[in-house]
This record gives structure tokens, sequence and C-alpha cells, in this order.
């Protein structure tokens, strides 16, 4: 199979979730997924940090359950061995994460892979990558991940855009009051963690993430 199309994915990747139980308040990650998807999410990343090799898996299996019937991709973040294990549509990897080239020798041509650049070095370096999209990480300052550099800022985001051809998605920081603002400095989706894991009605904030996102 031939790789991903840059259009199609670029559809795809519009509304990413990007998994975190710890923000769920209670609720399960099928359950919170299923809502946001009904909201409009086009995206799922499982992350999972802490799950042994078996529970991650076993999350994985039930995403891919309920997102495939809809036609969404499944994204597994760094973990190669369970997106293969569960026939996830996409990998997403970080800097300490395996390389890419390694990654892509590994998976199916058909799935994707995403990678994270913190700096313009790291843009630079993707164009000799068999990546298939980018993660601007993070475009504002967010409190779900403090291990990365100063965050890029829309002039930032802009400059990426220019420098690129790849699908941009962004993430960091990422909400209704910016997402419009995001999407009009060049990213192609809007990747968000707390907007929707912690939203009190993950499928309402999901509508009112993409109203924003149509409003650039």
């Amino acid at each position: 199979m031939a790789r991903p199309d840059a259009q199609r994915l670029r559809a795809q990747l519009r509304l990413y979730l990007v998994t975190d139980r710890s923000l769920a308040r209670g609720r399960t990650l099928v359950d919170l997924v299923g809502a946001a998807v009904q909201g409009g999410a086009t995206c799922v990343q499982l992350r999972e940090k802490s799950l042994s090799t078996r529970d991650f898996l076993a999350e994985a299996l039930a995403l891919k359950a309920l997102l495939a019937p809809r036609g969404i991709p499944l994204v597994i973040n760094d973990r190669i061995d369970v997106a293969l294990a569960c026939g996830a549509e996409g990998v997403h990897l970080g800097q300490s994460d395996m390389p890419p080239q390694e990654a892509r020798s590994l998976l199916p041509p058909h799935v994707f892979i995403g990678w994270s650049v913190e700096t313009p070095q790291d843009v630079q370096r993707a164009a000799d990558l068999p990546v298939d999209y980018l993660g601007v990480s993070p475009v504002f300052a967010t409190p779900t991940k403090t291990d990365t550099l100063t965050p890029w800022g829309l002039d930032g985001l802009a400059r990426v855009r220019a420098s690129t051809p790849l699908p941009l998605v962004a993430i960091g920081g990422l909400h209704a009051s910016n997402a419009g603002a995001t999407m009009a400095a060049g990213a192609d989706g809007l990747a968000v963690v707390s907007a929707l894991c912690s939203a009190d009605d993950p499928a309402a904030a999901a509508r009112a993430l993409l109203q924003q996102m149509n409003t650039r």
C-alpha cells in the first residue's frame, strides 16, 4: 500500500484529541473519546506513559473498535509494538522516542508517522525524514506537558508553515479562544488535551473548537 495522501491526512488531523486519563474526571477513555468524536473530533491519539503493555494494548483495541466504524484514525504515541498489534492508522513520535527512520522500517507503508518539532533545527531535519506530519510543540505554554522548550507562539508557527510543505498539527495551550488564530497562522489541525479531556461536555467542547477553527 502507498503512503498516506497528504490532503486526506490534513482533513483527518483537523481536530486531534490526545488522551490523558488523569484529566478524564472518572470517565472511561472510551466514553470520553466517544463524546469527543460525536462533537466532531477527527483523529485520536492514545498516549499512555504509565500503563503496562498489556493494559495499553487493551485500551488501544477498545478505541480501535470505537473509531474504525466511524473512519477516524487511531494514533499511538511512541509505542510501535502497540500500534502494530492494534492495527493503528498512525504513530506519533517525540524527540526522545524511536527515530522515524527505524519506525518507518517497522511499520506498513500506509501507517502515517507524526513527529514533534520543538526547534527550527527539528523542522529542517524533518525534510530528510520519513514523516507524514509535524506536531509543532508547544505553540503556547501548557500545564499538561512541562518537558518542552520555549513555546513557538503564533509567529513561530507561521515560520514553520513557511518552511515546510508537510501538514502541521499545533499542540500546547490550545482552546476555543485561540483556535482561530492558530489555524490562521498556518496549522492544518489542532491537537488538544485538556480542552476536551477535562471538559464538562466533550462533545460540546469539540463543536465549539471546530466552530472557532472554521472562522479563521
